[in-house]
This record gives structure tokens, C-alpha cells and sequence, in this order.
């Protein structure tokens, strides 16, 4: 299916969606998003789920990680229920379903990660792959939260690397903003963990976590926002300053950090006045 023809099925999913049950779950609840007053709306209300380290037309070689991100709801195992929060499902070669109201099948095209996974070790054969994600609710039944299609193409296949040496030891990182990095407006922090699962805190399952981020400006107190509806990103837009950022996966039976990533330094260039966000004049000006 040609990236055209994808995109006209995915139309014709979300015409049908809104005229159904689907559409009920389009729509972002208190649940989904942390709340603090530097935490923003992201720039694409749609809760969507995408790939942080594939795009359109990549070459690879196999095996390799198929990393997952999602915007505006959380993470949850299967089996269980927390608001509106889901677990990943990877289709390749496989249109989004046509019927959102039935689970998704067990399937080598429709894999399956209900611990909280946040990434996947594909060992593919050389070929041309279309992939996409999905996420689904405790039963398997889609909600209307999806990536765009992503075609890449497999070059070989080295069956002497071992699976644990492409996705390395288990760990949390800050996938954006980069290290040193001076932001002027709204900026997305993206979390990710290898190896480990993530979980809306309130279902309570064994062996996961939720992420806690800390920003410390010198000279003020440390903001820290938890994560736990099972979040993996935020937007932000903190006064101006320099911030080292911290971010830890808390596990959700104990309350002690699983793991933590290395601190980055940023700075924000966002200067408020009572509250309020001030555009230098020289923007304005620009505009």
C-alpha cells in the first residue's frame, strides 16, 4: 500500500470514527495531561502515538529498535484500566482496522506490548516494510490514537548480533530537547525507557514505573512534576533561565527510582510579566 493509498485509509478511519463510538475517544481528559503552570498544550491537540527514532523511507539493517512515543495519554499494561491510558501495538504491513470496536488480533503483523513497553527489537528480513502504531485499551480494543505510516526498508539481516546488544542495558533517557539546548518558546521534552515498563500509577502493576522530571533554576526551588498517569512527554514553557533537567522512572509499588538519565542543561529564553508571556519587541516586529 503506497503512502497516497495509506493516508486516504486513514481518512476514511477517521470519517467512520466520528461517526461512532471511536470518536468518544479522540477527545483529552484531565487524566491525560500533567497538570502545572509550566506545562502547555502541545501544538497538535490530537492525541497521536509516532515513532522517536524511525521516519519515512529509512534504510536498516536488522535486527534494530523501533523506539514509540505517544502524545496526550498515558501508558498502561493490558489487563488493566486507568483512565484513558493504553498499551502500544505495532502493525507492519497492515492498514489501520476498519472496526475500532474489536480487539486487535495476536498476530506476527500486529504485535503486542502490554508490560508498558516503549520499544521493540525487530529482527526482520531484507525487504520494504510499512509500520505503524496503535494504541489499544486493556482488552486489546483500539482507541483512535495512532502514528503515521512509516515505509523503511530492511538492506540485511546479521543473525550473529544478539537482540541485547542492539538495545543495550535497561535505562531512561531525554530523547529532546539536546543538551545545551536554548529554547525561546513551548518545547516537548520527550521521555523514553529501554528495557523497562511504563504504567499509570493508579493500576498499581508490578514491575513498572511512572517518570518524574525535575527542573532546577539557581537561586529558586526545584519543580518537580510526576508523571503518573503513565506519560511519556510534556510541553513546556518555564521562565526564562538556565535549567538542569533530571528525569527518573519511579517504580509504581515502592516509590524508589528504578532508574535514573543523565542531567542536561537548557535554557529558556520564555520571559512572562504577570503570567503572562512577553514577545520581545524585535519578534513583533518580525511578525
Amino acid at each position: 500500500m503506497n503512502t497516497c493509498k495509506q493516508w486516504l485509509h486513514q481518512l476514511a478511519v477517521g470519517i467512520a470514527a466520528l461517526a461512532g463510538s471511536a470518536c468518544i475517544h479522540a477527545a483529552p481528559d484531565a487524566g491525560d495531561v500533567h497538570v502545572h503552570p509550566w506545562v502547555v498544550p502541545p501544538v497538535n491537540l490530537q492525541p497521536s502515538a509516532y515513532f522517536t527514532n524511525l521516519k519515512d523511507g529509512d534504510t536498516v539493517e536488522s535486527p534494530f529498535v523501533a523506539r514509540f512515543g505517544l502524545s496526550m495519554r498515558g501508558l498502561v499494561p493490558a489487563g488493566k484500566q486507568a483512565g484513558r491510558a493504553g498499551h502500544h501495538h505495532l502493525l507492519i504491513n497492515q492498514p489501520l482496522p476498519m472496526d475500532f470496536s474489536k480487539p486487535l488480533p495476536f498476530t506476527d503483523q500486529y504485535v503486542h506490548f502490554g508490560q508498558g513497553q516503549m520499544e521493540a527489537v525487530l529482527d526482520l528480513k531484507p525487504g520494504t516494510y510499512n509500520l505503524s502504531l496503535l494504541l489499544a485499551d486493556q482488552g486489546h480494543i483500539p482507541f483512535f490514537v495512532f502514528s503515521k505510516p512509516v515505509n523503511i526498508v530492511v538492506s540485511r539481516r546479521n543473525t550473529a548480533l544478539p537482540r541485547a546488544t542492539v538495545q543495550g542495558r535497561p535505562r531512561v533517557e531525554i530523547l529532546s530537547p539536546a543538551d545545551g539546548a536554548a529554547l525561546q518558546n513551548a518545547f516537548r521534552v520527550v521521555f523514553h525507557a529501554s528495557g523497562l515498563n511504563v504504567s499509570h500509577a493508579d493500576a498499581k502493576a508490578p514491575g513498572t514505573g511512572h517518570f518524574r522530571l525535575t527542573l532546577q533554576r539557581k537561586g529558586a526551588r526545584a519543580e518537580v512534576l510526576a508523571f503518573r498517569g503513565g506519560q511519556t512527554e510534556t510541553w513546556l514553557e518555564p521562565p526564562a533561565g538556565d535549567y538542569q533537567m533530571k528525569l527518573e522512572l519511579v517504580d509504581n509499588a515502592t516509590g524508589k527510582v528504578i532508574s535514573a538519565a543523565p542531567d542536561i542543561r537548557i535554557r529558556s529564553d520564555v520571559v512572562r510579566e504577570n503570567g503572562e508571556r512577553v514577545v520581545p519587541a524585535a519578534k513583533v516586529a518580525q511578525r
